[in-house]
């Protein structure tokens, strides 16, 4: 049985919304300034999360940890260097995400210090700028790994030859291998050290530019 906090899951929704719309838009904007409009044309250009989340991806992200979002389609056809172009387009997601987490952590350093965390309000405010930094590291950081259909995939397969890059891009199985690595726990693992740099080098980083400021 889930042990589900309804408060936690209240301040996760909005989080998961903003990540996982950011993250497809920007596959979608990445493409279209590679010459790729087939975003465009279905309407994922744009920030209404509507446009991008999937009703049963969002629940099971929500109640179970991991989901997904409505896929950005892509016509590779449409790209001057297809197999860098795909790598580009893939990269955009995570790194889109990398960059929101580091808004974060911008936004929150100052809030932090100035405001007392006494007060319900603002004690949401802080749970919630923590969950909106750790889904947006979690998502940048598991869809690099190079399992198809992740976006790590199509960069790892950026070095392959062209007749093993459409074979393992076209892999069928990969879902399969990630609901067992995730429920055996070989993902946390995984990801966890990489998720404590990345906030390491956030909070060193903001620490210098507010220490200038």
């Amino acid at each position: 049985m889930f042990n589900i906090n309804i408060n936690e899951m209240l301040l996760r929704l909005p989080a998961i919304i903003i990540a996982l719309t950011v993250h497809e838009f920007s596959h979608g904007y990445a493409a279209y300034l590679l010459g790729d409009k087939t975003a465009k044309y279905d309407g994922r250009l744009s920030f209404n999360p509507l446009k991008h989340i999937d009703p049963i991806g969002m629940l099971f992200l929500l109640i179970v940890g991991f989901g997904w979002a409505k896929p950005v389609m892509v016509n590779p056809g449409n790209f001057k260097n297809p197999k860098q172009d795909m790598a580009i387009t893939a990269l955009a997601g995570p790194v889109s995400n990398f960059i929101m987490a580091f808004i974060v952590v911008l936004i929150y350093y100052p809030v932090f210090f100035f405001l007392s965390p006494g007060g319900v309000i603002v004690r949401q405010l802080f749970s919630f700028f923590r969950i909106l930094l750790t889904i947006n590291i979690v998502l940048g950081i598991f869809n690099l790994l190079p399992i198809p259909p992740l976006d790590g995939s199509k960069v790892f397969a950026i070095f392959l030859p062209d007749h093993t890059y459409f074979r393992f891009t076209g892999f069928r199985y990969g879902f399969i291998i990630l609901i067992i690595l995730i429920y055996s726990g070989v993902t946390f693992r995984v990801i966890q050290p990489f998720m404590d740099a990345i906030i390491r080098g956030y909070l060193f980083a903001v620490d210098k530019i507010y220490f200038f400021l």
